[in-house]
C-alpha cells in the first residue's frame, strides 16, 4: 500500500514538473523571451562561465609553469655567460700584466749599453732555503757561469753552473750564500750586500759605525765583485743601527719582487774573475 502511494506521489510530481515546463515554454517574459528559454540560458551560461574559468585557470597555470621554466633556463644561460666573461676578464688582465712586464724588460734592454739577452723563468726550486730558478737560456745562447741577471727593478742574481745547452740556473741575490759589492747611492759609502734567511732578506755589511746611513737610502751595485754592473739597484735600507763591533747592522729590502719574476735579462759580459762568497748550493 505504501509503495502505491509513493509511486502515485512521484507520478504526480513528474506531471506537475512537466506541466510547469509546458507552461514556461508558452509564457513569455516582459522582454519577449520565453521563461523556459531564459531559465535554461541562464543556467547553462553559468555552467559555461564556471567551465571557462576553470579551463582558463588551468591554461594560465601551465603557461606560468612553462614561463618559469624559460626564466630558469635564461638565468642559467646568463650565469654561464657571466662566468665565461669573468674568465675572459682575468685572462685579459693577465695578458695586460704580462705585456706590461715585457715592455718594461724591453725598455731596460734598450736603455742599457750592456749586451743582454731576455730569458723566461721556466722552473723554480721547491726548497725555500735554496732560492734558485731555471731559465730557458743556456750555453748555446752565449751564457756563462757568474754572468749577472737583472730585471727592470734591479739586480736579480747570477748564473750558476753547470749550464745546459738551452737552460741554466740563476741564484737569486737573496740566496743564503749570495753576496755582491754594494754602496749607498747618496753617500757613495761602499760595503757588501749578502743574502740572509729572514725578513728583510738582505744585509749590508762592512759599513763603518761612523758612516752616514739613513732609512730609505738606495743601495746599488758597486761593480767591485766583477759580476754585477755598476749602478743597478739592489734595494733600500729598512733599518740601520750601530753594531757591537766596527760595523753597522743594516737591513735592506730588495728592489726586485722575486716572487713575481717571470722574465729576466742576462748580461752577456763574462765575470772578471771575482766570485761571490759562499757555495752556490749552500745556505747562510
Amino acid at each position: 500500500m505504501l509503495d502505491i502511494r509513493q509511486r502515485t506521489g512521484y507520478l504526480f510530481l513528474a506531471v506537475l514538473v512537466g506541466h510547469v515546463i509546458l507552461i514556461s515554454a508558452q509564457v513569455q517574459s516582459r522582454s519577449g523571451v520565453r521563461v523556459l528559454e531564459a531559465v535554461t540560458f541562464g543556467f547553462f551560461s553559468r555552467v559555461q562561465a564556471v567551465t571557462s574559468g576553470g579551463i582558463n585557470g588551468v591554461r594560465g597555470a601551465w603557461g606560468n609553469y612553462f614561463a618559469l621554466l624559460d626564466v630558469r633556463e635564461e638565468n642559467e644561460r646568463l650565469r654561464q655567460q657571466m662566468a665565461e666573461l669573468e674568465v675572459r676578464l682575468h685572462e685579459q688582465r693577465a695578458l695586460a700584466a704580462r705585456t706590461s712586464q715585457l715592455q718594461e724588460l724591453l725598455d731596460l734592454q734598450a736603455a742599457t749599453t750592456l749586451p743582454t739577452i731576455a730569458a723566461q723563468i721556466i722552473a723554480g726550486n721547491p726548497n725555500p732555503g735554496v732560492r734558485t730558478v731555471t731559465i730557458d737560456r743556456g750555453s748555446s745562447d752565449g751564457l756563462q757561469e757568474n754572468m749577472a741577471v737583472i730585471a727592470p727593478g734591479g739586480v736579480v742574481g747570477r748564473v750558476i753552473g753547470p749550464l745546459a745547452s738551452r737552460a741554466a740556473r740563476v741564484q737569486f741575490l737573496v740566496h743564503g750564500s749570495a753576496a755582491a759589492g754594494a754602496l749607498i747611492e747618496r753617500t757613495r759609502v761602499g760595503g757588501m750586500i749578502v743574502g740572509v734567511n729572514r725578513e728583510p732578506p738582505l744585509m749590508l755589511e762592512l759599513i763603518s759605525n761612523l758612516a752616514d746611513v739613513q732609512v730609505g737610502d738606495l743601495v746599488v751595485a758597486s761593480g767591485v765583485d766583477g759580476i754585477y754592473p755598476t749602478g743597478f739597484a739592489i734595494g733600500t735600507v729598512v733599518s740601520a743601527r750601530r753594531g757591537d763591533g766596527l760595523y753597522q747592522d743594516i737591513t735592506v729590502r730588495p728592489a726586485v719582487s722575486f716572487s713575481a719574476l717571470e722574465e729576466v735579462l742576462v748580461v752577456l759580459v763574462p765575470a772578471r774573475g771575482v766570485t761571490p762568497l759562499g757555495d752556490p748550493e749552500g745556505g747562510r
